[in-house]
């Protein structure tokens, strides 16, 4: 089963902890900024960022595993992911601070969308031992230069010889192809509610 030691480390791409939740947060909100379901989701930029934030204090630094790229000392990618037998809940305090948060800065409309998308994601996700990759993004200043890839490709090669499956869900349909390039294929697509984009429940076979 794949374990953090499994992934073969390359140059550029750091391993971080919770001390780095800002960076992590800052590039995925920046990669999210867009993206048709986070928008419905957060309803705004400061939300998402304070939620990604937290959700990589709480949950994924401790409990998964998070990467950020750089380029001459700065941030331009990071990953979220948790691994087999990653432990998936936060400590009450956690939880609570990622909630008040989102409250405090998204409304309730804001908290009850984040609630019925977890509850969503979380029915929907493999019974069977997977990696799952929460988030993957690029920020504006290097995109179009393939370090999605770059950032990704070690933890799937090594999902590949422990003969583990990769899922996500993809919350963009313009990422599909990207996705599929790399041996992602939907395995459905699904509502939070009857009122928000899609998301695209995506696994990648060990190859």
């Amino acid at each position: 089963m794949l374990t953090a030691s499994d992934i073969a480390p390359v140059e550029g791409i750091d391993r971080v902890g919770p001390e780095h939740a800002g960076p992590l947060a800052a590039i995925t909100a920046d990669a999210f900024r867009d993206d048709p379901f986070n928008k419905w989701l957060f309803g705004g930029f400061d939300p998402m960022q304070r939620t990604f934030r937290a959700l990589a204090r709480h949950l994924y630094a401790p409990n998964g595993f998070c990467q950020i790229l750089q380029e001459h000392g700065q941030g331009l990618a990071a990953a979220m992911w948790l691994l087999p037998g990653d432990k998936p809940d936060m400590a009450m305090s956690g939880m609570v601070q990622t909630y008040w948060g989102l409250l405090a800065s998204g409304g309730w409309g804001a908290l009850m969308r984040g609630k019925a998308a977890g509850e969503a994601m979380e029915g929907h996700h493999p019974g069977e031992p997977h990696a799952y990759l929460f988030t993957i993004g690029v920020a504006g200043a290097g995109r179009g230069r393939g370090l999605g890839r770059r950032l990704i490709q070690p933890v799937l090669d090594a999902c590949d010889r422990a003969g583990t499956m990769a899922y996500l869900e993809n919350s963009n349909p313009a990422n599909r192809r990207f996705y599929n390039s790399l041996g992602f294929e939907r395995v459905e697509l699904f509502h939070a509610r009857p009122d928000s984009p899609p998301l695209e429940a995506m696994k990648r076979l060990p190859r």
